[in-house]
């Protein structure tokens, strides 16, 4: 899919990555009304169900393909479970090398800023597989070179995963139940937070942070 960009008040162009989930249908759609971006290009393997004037589609079989279009901002917003990968290492190859081999190839062709989805109690010495392969992933890409690196950690995510057309997970429709009942008295960093506050949070904060790195723990993405 192309188009044809005829305006003169954008200039930057974005790339979204796992544009078919939660948090990345959301950042999709801020960034297509955002007037700073003239074109925002999608990788994955399949089209997400939106058409704009600024959107081109990359479709690609393998997350892992290099090849990635010149672009200013990049957001990452993979994500699995080790239940519907099928196993730790399908789960490691989506969340964490598919994440380090987009950011990597965007900035070889011209990316500066980047934002990633993480996870909360991400960190590569932790003894949980899950939260060990976020950690191992934030650590690739900040060793990447990118001028501004915003690094989301939300918590339980909320969002229509039925209107997505993804498969139902039993244990996190459970836990967010329990959440609902039990938030008073969960810490703001642990209570479910909805994708469209994480997307939020994150077009926000690459836009106006400095140059650096930039933690977002979850409960500053519920503000």
């Amino acid at each position: 899919m192309t188009s044809t960009i005829n305006n003169p008040d954008s200039t930057r162009a974005a790339l979204v990555a796992g544009a078919t989930g939660l948090v990345g249908q959301a950042v999709l759609t801020l960034l297509l009304a955002d007037k700073r971006y003239s074109a925002v290009h999608v990788v994955g393997r399949r089209a997400p169900n939106v058409q704009h004037p600024k959107l081109v589609v990359h479709i690609r079989p393998s997350m892992l393909e290099a090849a990635c279009p010149a672009v200013d901002d990049v957001f990452i917003a993979l994500g699995t479970t080790i239940k519907l990968a099928g196993s730790q290492a399908a789960f490691k190859a989506i969340d964490g090398d598919a994440v380090v081999a987009i950011a990597s190839a965007a900035k070889a062709a011209g990316a500066t800023r980047l934002a990633v989805v993480s996870a909360m109690g991400a960190s590569a010495q932790s003894g949980v597989f899950y939260n060990q392969v976020k950690g191992e992933m934030e650590a690739a890409v900040s060793q990447l070179g990118f001028d501004t690196l915003v690094i989301a950690r939300p918590s339980l995510l909320a969002g229509d995963r039925d209107a997505l057309k993804q498969p139902e997970r039993m244990a996190e429709k459970l836990s967010l139940v329990a959440f609902k009942w039990l938030e008073p008295l969960i810490p703001a960093n642990y209570r479910a937070i909805h994708a469209s506050s994480v997307a939020q949070a994150m077009v926000s904060k690459l836009q106006t942070a400095g140059a650096g790195k930039h933690v977002l723990l979850s409960g500053e993405m519920q503000k």
